[in-house]
């Protein structure tokens, strides 16, 4: 019996979902994909396009060829509502979609509200888009020699865009750079002593500023006030405070997580509705909370194919095992990255090599369905 999928967001979680589409249209099931871009950036490289290392089709999927190729009907859009009692989801293109499953990989954002004045100079580190229109006023800018670039957040993001806009602007030719990482009360606070200390080496080598005084209060028209007082004036600035997931199923009137996620169950699927499924950044595991890292979207990939074909055809679900621990590799500029897995971590040279030979391996075997 024909069903309808809709896939709100192509990102890391429903890749595998994406590259099956031909075997579920096969089945005589109608797919469509919700995206607000026809493009899906792999936030993993963002920091490496900024500083020019990657150009934008080195970390870019295109999905709507992707999904037309095989079938399937793309709609460039963004979800706004869910409405799980009519089984129809809502987008700012004024389709409606009735589906007999959902599964939702819609992501996250970067919150930060107090703001004031103009904005044309202040980049959120997602969507990963926006990292490219850094990138090209960052080399504006360094045009007149000199750059102030402030960068608010003290986690990973923060560190690598930092690394990375440090190194764009040197290799701009930039004779005067100003970067200052505004990190709050601690620099990486969530990871270990050791590796804090391999970023603030190679930062304080480069002449970046970690300032761990206080946290910020408010940006207004270029100047950054933190709440100790002390003012900071740049040229760019960048919010990197960490991520939320999308406000589409609170607003929704799902069941959500503490943090505003889509609260799943050990199958990754709605405990209310069972015909709705999630993954990546835009979920609340319910049996153990996972962090927003890249490497759990991943892992999700086959339980969320498995699970929406099962829900499609009416078989047996699968447990997601979130697994044990994961390599974790921070790029940090200069080709230079900073490891960490398990107890054992690593800086330097090396630690970049492979983040780059695993981010390009991944790239490989999904841009190789637009071939």
């Amino acid at each position: 019996m024909s069903k309808k999928l809709v896939l709100a967001g192509g990102g890391h979680a429903h890749m595998m979902l994406l590259a099956s589409l031909r075997d579920i249209t096969a089945e005589g099931h109608q797919v469509t994909v919700v995206q607000p871009s026809a493009y899906h950036y792999y936030s993993g490289m963002g920091p490496g396009m900024l500083s020019t290392f990657y150009s934008p089709d080195d970390i870019r999927f295109n999905t709507r060829f992707v999904v037309e190729r095989q079938g399937g009907k793309f709609i460039e859009a963004k979800a706004t509502r869910i409405d799980p009692h009519n089984n129809t989801l809502y987008t700012d293109s004024g389709e409606n979609l009735e589906y007999d499953v959902l599964s939702c990989n819609v992501g996250s954002f970067v919150p930060f509200a107090n703001i004031e004045g103009n904005t044309d100079n202040i980049y959120s580190a997602k969507p990963i888009e926006r990292l490219l229109e850094a990138q090209r006023n960052i080399m504006n800018i360094c045009n007149t020699n000199s750059v102030s670039i402030g960068i608010i957040g003290g986690g990973p993001a923060a560190v690598e865009i930092a690394g990375n806009a440090h190194h764009l602007a040197k290799t701009t030719g930039c004779s005067n750079i100003k970067v200052h990482l505004f990190a709050g009360k601690k620099l990486m606070s969530d990871y270990s002593r050791s590796i804090q200390n391999i970023i603030r080496k190679s930062f304080k080598n480069r002449g970046i500023t970690i300032d761990e005084s206080a946290y910020v209060d408010k940006i207004s028209d270029g100047k950054i006030l933190l709440e100790n007082g002390r003012e900071h004036t740049a040229d760019v600035i960048f919010l990197a405070t960490g991520v939320k997931p999308s406000p589409l199923f609170a607003s929704s009137g799902l069941a959500t997580g503490p943090d505003g996620g889509l609260q799943v169950n050990s199958f990754l699927q709605s405990p209310e509705h069972a015909n709705i499924f999630g993954g990546g950044d835009c979920i609340y595991h319910s049996p153990a909370p996972l962090a927003k890292v890249g490497v759990y979207a991943v892992r999700e990939n086959p339980v969320l194919l498995h699970n929406v074909q099962a829900s499609l055809n009416g078989s047996e679900l699968k447990e997601f095992d979130p697994g044990g621990n994961y390599l974790l590799i921070f790029n940090l500029g200069e080709n230079r990255g900073a490891l960490q897995k398990g107890p054992f971590v690593w800086g330097g040279k090396s630690s970049f090599l492979i983040k780059d030979y695993i981010d390009r391996k991944f790239m490989r075997q999904f841009q190789a369905l637009e071939v």
